[in-house]
């Protein structure tokens, strides 16, 4: 049986590091504040929203709820994300998703100001996250990196099967094993014989949202697997790696208390380099003007 990939431990090690980082905040008159945006109607997003609020009360942090009609236009929406934009006590903001239908996901993102999005969802974070520059990198993809350097898998010339090439995790991603030296094959819903793909990797990392799309006949006794899939059944959270894949590979992060712990605190150290970020900002555009 291979080794299971808890991360318990890494999460407790990150917690305690940012309840020190917030209290030295705190000391020099900095109240770390996060603003998370909800439309009601999805019993998921509240649910995300309230375990975010648990740790946010357990790290020091201050939390601020909006909670949205799911009528709401797209106009009223985008006024209440410059609000958040322009009030400087709030470092931090997240909008929930999936949106309804009828709000464009693309361009109420876009309007999050960048140095606040600590989901990373921004054009200008994206493109960070591409060019390896400085700015607020998607959580997930953090996360899975997180964790193998935890567990001192180095990526350095490693063959690694990447399964998904979704927007929030599987492209960032890309860009983050490439600059650890990973050999990197991206697979995705048209890849034919996934299976012979995967024979040949050190490690995989799925990030598809697909119930069992990793089977043991597909595995061998030297893989190493990510899985930083989610998907809702009645037997509650579980990831795209069947349970009995464990019994075939040398490890394996389990959903849940794999990936999804780690993401959550990951959003919060986003939170705190999201304060330093604007601290910096504000310092440049005090010279600006007083140059002028």
């Amino acid at each position: 049986m291979g080794k299971l990939l808890q991360t318990k431990a890494l999460a407790k090690q990150m917690c305690d590091h940012l309840i020190l980082e917030v209290k030295q905040m705190k000391a020099k008159g900095i109240d770390p504040t996060i603003a998370v945006v909800v439309v009601e109607g999805d019993p998921a997003s509240q649910c995300y929203a309230k375990v975010k609020q648990r740790m946010a009360l357990k790290l020091g942090i201050r939390y601020l709820l909006t909670s949205v009609h799911p009528r709401i236009t797209e106009a009223e929406l985008l006024e209440k994300i410059k609000w958040l934009n322009r009030c400087s006590s709030i470092h931090g903001i997240i909008l929930e998703l999936p949106l309804p239908k009828h709000l464009d996901t693309k361009i109420i993102t876009a309007a999050i100001a960048p140095e606040k999005d600590i989901d990373g969802l921004t054009p200008a974070n994206k493109l960070a996250c591409f060019t390896g520059e400085t700015g607020l990198y998607p959580a997930t993809p953090l996360s899975c990196m997180a964790i193998l350097n935890h567990f001192d898998y180095s990526l350095k010339a490693k063959k690694v099967v990447l399964v998904g090439y979704g927007a929030t995790v599987g492209k960032p991603l890309v860009q983050l094993l490439l600059r650890a030296h990973a050999t990197l094959t991206i697979c995705h819903k048209y890849t034919v014989d996934l299976k012979e793909h995967i024979a040949h990797a050190d490690i995989l990392i799925t990030a598809v949202g697909k119930k069992n799309l990793i089977t043991p006949d597909m595995v061998h006794e030297h893989l190493v697997i990510v899985d930083a899939g989610i998907n809702e059944g009645e037997e509650g959270v579980v990831g795209d790696v069947h349970p009995e894949v464990r019994n075939h590979v040398q490890a394996m992060t389990p959903v849940p208390g794999g990936v999804g712990k780690i993401t959550t605190m990951t959003l919060f150290e986003n939170l705190i380099k999201a304060v330093r970020i604007q601290k910096i900002k504000a310092k440049r555009e005090n010279r600006r003007s007083e140059s002028l």
